[in-house]
């Protein structure tokens, strides 16, 4: 071992030369929350349940979406359509609590593999922070979406399910 090695100096100034190539190259992160990264298309974020044309909740309370979920963050109850409601409801059965708990949630999209009637969706949107605990079971008045402010989740279904839909003898749910 030479008089140099022995003292590392070899050694510390490769590790400096590292140090000063990464103080130069673009940071990997953000500036939270004054910037905010980019998402992808199919990044996984707030569930929404959707409407049909006429308004309408899609969801039928079949509990698919229910038993698919991995952590049981989906729990509903299901009741019979009333007289008078037709335009509320599109089947005779529908949900009348939908809770999901977003503290259990993966955000694995099973839900959304699993759900016959394209009920339930997972958007680009971010669940916001609370403080509380109980703010984070979100019920059907923060789940479904307004009419008003429809939430367009086509770039979020691949080419191969949109093929599956124009198939006339697959659309049994719309």
């Amino acid at each position: 071992m030479t008089f140099l090695e022995s003292i590392y100096l070899p050694a510390v100034m490769k590790g400096m030369a590292i140090t000063l190539k990464h103080f130069f190259m673009k940071k990997a992160s953000v500036q939270y929350p004054e910037q905010q990264r980019e998402l992808g298309p199919f990044s996984r974020g707030l569930h929404v349940l959707k409407l049909d044309d006429e308004g309408r909740e899609r969801c039928t309370a079949c509990g698919l979406c229910a038993l698919s979920c991995p952590p049981e963050a989906i729990t509903m109850v299901a009741a019979e359509r009333k007289p008078g409601e037709e335009n509320l409801y599109r089947e005779e059965k529908y949900a009348a609590v939908f809770e999901i708990n977003m503290l259990r949630c993966i955000f694995c999209g099973d839900c959304e593999e699993a759900c016959p009637k394209e009920a339930i969706f997972l958007t680009d949107r971010l669940v916001p922070t609370e403080y509380e605990r109980e703010s984070f079971i979100y019920g059907k008045d923060k789940l479904v979406e307004k009419m008003d402010k429809r939430i367009d989740v086509s770039k979020r279904q691949t080419e191969k399910v949109l093929e599956f839909k124009k198939n006339k003898r697959y659309q049994h749910n719309r």
